[in-house]
């Protein structure tokens, strides 16, 4: 379905208060959605999510918890090249941070990525059969209410680390990054909503994953929406798009850096995907992402770049966040008291 089509039946929803779910892609181009999904759970050819308590497909559980065998990250060589097309551009004053992802090759221990969804618990988790399998903690926005919320996620560190919460709290690079993002998320907001404000700056979190714990660090940017939201839902998100903690900042020519350095589509993977219960939305980043290309699978993944950021550090968190979540019943992150 195109992109401009899920937004029209959004509003439409929302002008309706009818209960649905809905995929966005990165691009704008391509989109999914399902209306009054609870009324017949079973029945969306294999499409299977979960949102914040709410889900709906099933999956048969196989007794194997499935493994990633394998990764086979590009050479560096190769990402100092993209590295180095994003970081000139933040030189010329193009951009101020951009998000640059990578495509790395795996090797799981199952062909079927319904066991991965099965095997893996995040607040939001989607199985498009035959396209990706996404497991991510980032939530895009929420609204409840009239309260618009948004929690831009940036800086990542090995858990196992010596004081690691106090190391990525502290770090320079980390906290500008941080802060651009938090900014670009408050003037976003500010777009759709009034008495924008930051309600929590730079908490941390702890992530189990099958290569050990990390750390990640958020925020809480919050606005008060007009009472009639409801009517302009699908516009109300096109408006917000892409999400920001994925883009950068000036947000247009960041994605024209990024296109030209990634050299390839994202498709859903950094998009959103969203439950609307006909009171309240949900809505998360498509990140910790696997998509499935014929017989070969492959993990998306990347970070944000500043004017400070070194390469090889970058390379290796790219690296770092090729994982599969422990399996327990969500949520698997608990937030860090410093």
């Amino acid at each position: 379905m195109q992109y401009h089509e899920v937004i029209r039946l959004l509003d439409q929803a929302g002008a309706e208060r009818r209960p649905c779910f809905f995929l966005l892609d990165y691009e704008q181009e391509e989109g999914h959605f399902v209306s009054e999904p609870m009324k017949h759970p079973e029945s969306h050819d294999g499409l299977a999510w979960s949102i914040g308590g709410y889900e709906c497909g099933s999956v048969d559980i196989t007794p194997e918890r499935p493994e990633l065998l394998s990764i086979h990250p590009e050479p560096e060589a190769s990402y100092a090249e993209r590295f180095g097309l994003i970081h000139r551009g933040l030189q010329h004053g193009d951009s101020f941070l951009a998000n640059l992802t990578i495509r790395t090759a795996i090797g799981l221990s199952t062909d079927n990525l319904a066991d991965v969804y099965a095997h893996t618990s995040a607040r939001y988790k989607v199985l498009l059969p035959g396209r990706f399998v996404c497991y991510s903690p980032e939530t895009f926005v929420r609204i409840e209410g009239n309260k618009i919320s948004t929690y831009p996620m940036k800086g990542t560190i090995d858990a196992s680390l010596e004081s690691a919460a106090v190391r990525l709290l502290s770090d320079y690079k980390e906290h500008c990054e941080h802060c651009t993002i938090v900014d670009l998320m408050r003037n976003d907001l500010s777009r759709v909503s009034e008495r924008v404000r930051v309600a929590r700056f730079k908490y941390l979190e702890r992530l189990t994953t099958s290569r050990g714990d990390i750390l990640q660090m958020s925020s809480e940017v919050v606005g008060e929406l007009e009472p009639d939201w409801h009517r302009r839902l699908g516009s109300l998100l096109d408006s917000l798009l892409p999400a920001g903690s994925i883009s950068g900042a000036p947000k247009e020519r960041t994605c024209e850096l990024i296109a030209e350095a990634e050299g390839i589509s994202r498709g859903y993977y950094t998009g959103i995907c969203g439950y609307y219960d006909g009171e309240s939305l949900d809505t998360g980043v498509l990140i910790r992402y696997i998509e499935q290309d014929g017989a070969q699978c492959y993990y998306r993944s990347g970070g944000g770049i500043t004017i400070n950021s070194q390469m090889s550090e970058e390379y290796q968190e790219c690296i770092q966040k090729v994982y599969l979540p422990i399996a327990k019943p969500w949520p698997s992150t608990s937030t860090i008291k410093v």
